[in-house]
């Protein structure tokens, strides 16, 4: 059994002995110039501003959520479209009309949510829009 396994461990062996060894290597090797400019915080070329701390709007993780609820709905479509694939060949147990009622019974739940998202304001963006998902920041 050790023998069979004993590539799996070698992989491992070896992999984390580089690691470690370019670790220790750079650490010896490489230039230590410590400097105010590299200990700043780096925010995509600009300048650090504000608080570290500062909350943010409810908006932001509404639309990530909402993003996360389309995108996997995408996945789901994947599988759905094999299973219609074999249906209409007749490889598939279902028929066509049934795989195609429940991609429109999925599609319609989506839409729902949807329209449910885009009445109560999470798809507009902006001061003006989205009355009652504002949130206070730290400080105010």
């Amino acid at each position: 059994m050790l023998q069979s396994h004993l590539p799996l461990f070698l992989v491992l062996v070896v992999a984390l002995g580089l690691g470690v060894f370019i670790l220790v290597v750079s650490s010896l090797v490489g230039p230590k110039r410590p400097s105010a400019v590299k200990a700043d915080a780096f925010e995509c070329g600009n300048p650090p501003s504000g608080y570290a701390r500062e909350r943010f709007g409810v908006k932001f993780y509404l639309v990530a959520i909402l993003f996360l609820v389309f995108d996997i709905e995408a996945v789901f479509i994947y599988p759905w479209a094999i299973v219609f694939s074999d249906s209409t060949r007749g490889a598939g147990t279902l028929s066509p009309l049934l795989v195609v009622v429940e991609m429109v019974v999925f599609v319609g739940i989506l839409m729902i949510g949807l329209a449910y998202a885009w009445r109560k304001g999470a798809l507009e963006w902006g001061p003006e829009h989205g009355k009652g998902l504002e949130t206070t920041t730290a400080g105010h």
